[in-house]
């Protein structure tokens, strides 16, 4: 099969008279991807860190919410989740809240749901790996901080998290990396984030190869800033004694 490779069409202007070039929509479609995995990444940082704490606190009504709370999120598949968020709970929220969502401009709607969406999906993923790295600690370390007067939370502020987190930047920085790679199932509710740029690049110039392997090399892009940055984070993070410490 003889294939017509032509490159230049990235640099063409689009033929739905925007004015933009093909190249142009990529570029869109990555700042979208980034921008959602961004703000996903810190409702996905707060929200699991709080899980996190309440799977190891002693009362076990919190730890079963924190419980809960995992089994859900990671047994559902992120695609009927996306499904859910956009088009359910905007019908069992109260009415008030529902039609203020369906009033949103379109893209505003699919931002919304989709950032919700995969912050609390990955939300279940850095709870286990906070819930992790709080276990992986010496017990000692608890009753010094209880010992020394500081309330339960205290102890998880000012003794604990800040230990337990530069155990598991290695682990972060792989859901950080994921929650790029997983927000291209977003497209699936209309976002016109990465892949779905790709697919209508695809759709409007025929040309598979390029649209595709320039997505690619995009999301190469966006992973080897994410790992870069995050190995820098690790090396300031590392603590004598601790795994990939010095």
């Amino acid at each position: 099969m003889s294939y017509h490779w032509n490159w230049g069409i990235l640099l063409s202007p689009v033929s739905t008279g925007e004015p933009t070039t093909y190249l142009g929509w990529l570029l869109s479609g990555m700042r979208v991807t980034v921008t959602v995995g961004l703000v996903a990444w810190v409702i996905a940082l707060v929200v699991g860190s709080l899980f996190g704490v309440l799977r190891t606190v002693p009362n076990k009504w919190l730890a079963g919410i924190g419980t809960v709370y995992v089994a859900i999120f990671r047994n559902v598949p992120l695609i009927v989740q996306f499904f859910v968020w956009y088009f359910v709970i905007p019908e069992l929220v109260p009415k008030a809240l529902g039609d203020w969502f369906k009033q949103l401009p379109p893209g505003a709607q699919f931002f919304s749901a989709s950032v919700i969406c995969l912050g609390l999906f990955t939300a279940a993923r850095v709870c286990e790996q906070v819930r992790s790295g709080i276990n992986a600690l010496p017990r000692g370390q608890r009753a010094a901080g209880l010992a020394m007067g500081f309330t339960q939370w205290q102890t998880y502020r000012y003794v604990l998290l800040p230990v337990a987190y530069r155990v598991i930047v290695p682990p972060l920085t792989s859901e950080f990396l994921n929650i790029f790679k997983n927000s291209a199932v977003a497209s699936t509710i209309g976002l016109l984030d990465l892949s779905a740029q790709a697919r209508q690049l695809v759709d409007y110039t025929a040309q598979t190869y390029e649209s595709f392997i320039a997505v690619t090399l995009a999301y190469v892009v966006i992973n080897l800033v994410v790992m870069t940055l995050m190995r820098f984070v690790e090396q300031k993070a590392r603590l004598p004694g601790y795994i990939g410490g010095k």
